[in-house]
């Protein structure tokens, strides 16, 4: 293969195991060796993708959290669907104070940013806003730990599962939750947010990744569904947060 394209054999292994990226010129040669010219459109516009949207997290949060917070304002407001999937975290969206500035704490202190609490708090509240503006529409999908995982104390969590409680009642929300033990239709080992049907948002401990190619959109759009096959809704989901909140209860008395 790298004398088809006219790449050293070392370029060719340091592109297979993700240390290098192809030039546009090498996609198009791959393409061609391998008889894959209809391909080449698709493969150098994700290419260009990755390397326009992979944004390191503790560049953009230099000055503070309240940047990051701040940067997909635009996104929210000019997105009509939103289907969130989470698997260990509540949404931002639906998350309390208390509860998003323990999440917060730990990524200043982790990423190692200038310590903005208050005001990147304060801005992700203010993104909240959206839920109750416009005629967006809210399709989530959360897996069933959580709503068990425990952040902050049992007053923090304890609230915040009152809050979702609350966010599952609003007629412009469907909210879904996959209970441990369903039986499962896909696995996903990441969140992701999908953005109507023109992108996708992947976040990583230390970066955001946004995927446009369309269809790359269209196989996270494929997984939502899948997932959903596996989640209860209504009084079901509503059993299972007020359960996680028994279970918190009953820890409390248990460690007083």
């Amino acid at each position: 293969m790298a004398i088809d394209i006219g790449c050293h054999y070392t370029k060719i292994s340091r592109v297979e195991n993700g240390n290098q990226s192809p030039s546009e010129e090498n996609i198009k040669a791959w393409c061609r060796a391998c008889r894959a010219e209809d391909q080449i459109s698709d493969l150098i516009a994700t290419a260009r993708t990755i390397e326009s949207t992979y944004v390191e997290w503790r560049r953009q949060t230099r000055a503070g959290m309240k940047r990051l917070m701040l940067s997909s304002t635009s996104l929210y407001e000019r997105t009509q669907l939103f289907r969130i999937y989470e698997h260990n975290i509540i949404p931002g969206l639906f998350q309390t104070a208390e509860y998003s500035a323990a999440m917060l704490s730990y990524f200043i202190d982790f990423l190692d940013t200038p310590n903005d609490l208050d005001a990147a708090v304060e801005a992700r509240m203010e993104r909240q806003r959206i839920v109750y503006s416009g005629n967006r529409r809210f399709a989530v999908l959360l897996e069933e730990r959580a709503i068990q995982a425990r952040v902050g104390n049992f007053d923090i969590m304890s609230g915040q599962l009152d809050r979702l409680l609350g966010v599952m009642s609003l007629p412009r929300v469907s909210l879904g939750i996959i209970p441990e033990t369903a039986i499962r239709a896909a696995f996903a080992s990441v969140g992701f947010w999908i953005y109507d049907n023109a992108l996708v948002g992947v976040e990583t401990p230390t970066a955001s990744l946004e995927v446009t190619q369309p269809r790359e959109v269209g196989l996270y759009a494929k997984m939502f569904e899948q997932l959903r096959q596996s989640a209860v809704y209504g009084a079901e989901a509503r059993a299972l947060v007020t359960s996680a909140i028994a279970d918190l209860a009953s820890i409390q008395v248990d460690t007083n």
